[in-house]
């Protein structure tokens, strides 16, 4: 979607600073997880979770720049920020998840 919105946008392409974040983070988030992944603890997968985590919440932000400067539409801002926000909540129930498992007696 970040690509996307990119493309289609000139203004967006010229800004090169804010379109190299956006597309820089939107690529963090799903890179973190599947670096995580292949860690061989929970303990640092749940860190790379986090990160993933934080770049969701950062390309929201970015997507607020965009939208400011209007190289997006209210619409693309809304499916690029709610996507962001399901990555983000879809790390926090996996980190839940990974630390009650980490705390179980076994």
């Amino acid at each position: 979607m970040v690509y996307e919105a990119v493309r289609n946008s000139p203004e967006f392409q010229k800004d090169f600073r804010l379109s190299g974040q956006i597309t820089e983070a939107a690529v963090s988030s799903m890179s973190n997880i599947a670096e995580g992944f292949s860690r061989r603890s929970n303990k640092e997968f749940i860190q790379y979770l986090f990160i993933s985590k934080s770049s969701a919440t950062e390309v929201q932000s970015e997507s607020y720049v965009a939208l400011d400067q209007r190289y997006i539409s209210k619409d693309t801002f809304e499916k690029i920020y709610n996507q962001a926000e399901k990555v983000s909540k879809l790390d926090s129930g996996f980190i839940t998840y990974l630390l009650k498992k980490g705390n179980k007696t076994q």
